[in-house]
């Protein structure tokens, strides 16, 4: 550490200091400022893109309301193009249309997009129950036993018995649709489902 003896080797240092420094410093100033300013810039940009994907994503669902055929098109352009959860509420909007209109494959490929699009557990849950209702309707019981497999957490389990027995009654498979129904029955975490589950369970034991 350097010793200095009075005011005048302190100031003589500093010079020194700055003669051998100073454009570090200034460069390390500068960059410190861009970086700030830069990250200010950055999360203004992020906050108008938000705010852009969200009047966009109303103006869609908007669109998808209506009714009209003719404005289908840009909005599943916008549930394709938004990896969010923008994009995922689109694609069910529209998957709910298809399914209204009995389109079930152009329901189900928009649900497999909206799967694909979320990291959510619980979206991706509620997603992948569309899907599998939608599969069932299609008569492809094993693709609906399949996504079925994919949703975690104990909260689905019942909804998830009750649409496994649907799925295994339509394969013609009335063991493994009572067993799957006596199973969420017997959790009993919605008196309401387990109430429906048993009354499915009565019709199909008669």
């Amino acid at each position: 550490m350097e010793i200095y003896e009075n005011e005048n080797d302190q100031m003589e240092a500093v010079k020194r200091f700055f003669a051998e420094n100073g454009k570090a410093l200034i460069v390390g100033v500068v960059l410190g400022v861009g970086a700030l300013i830069g990250w200010r810039f950055w999360n203004d940009h992020q906050t108008d893109a938000a705010r852009e994907t969200s009047l966009a994503y109303d103006n869609a669902i908007a669109a998808v309301k209506a009714g009209d055929a003719q404005t289908l098109a840009p909005v599943e352009k916008f549930a394709a193009d938004n990896k969010n959860i923008y994009g995922v509420f689109a694609s069910l909007e529209l998957a709910q249309q298809h399914v209204d209109k009995n389109e079930l494959d152009k329901a189900a490929q928009l649900l497999s997009q909206a799967q694909a699009a979320t990291k959510d557990e619980n979206m991706k849950a509620i997603v992948s129950l569309r899907l599998a209702r939608v599969q069932v309707q299609q008569k492809q019981a094993d693709n609906a036993l399949a996504t079925l497999d994919t949703i975690k957490g104990e909260g689905w389990s019942m909804i998830v018995a009750d649409l496994r027995g649907e799925a295994l009654l339509s394969k013609g498979d009335k063991q493994g649709a009572l067993d799957a129904w006596r199973k969420g029955a017997a959790l009993n975490t919605s008196p309401a489902l387990s109430e429906m589950l048993q009354m499915k369970i009565n019709n199909l034991s008669v």
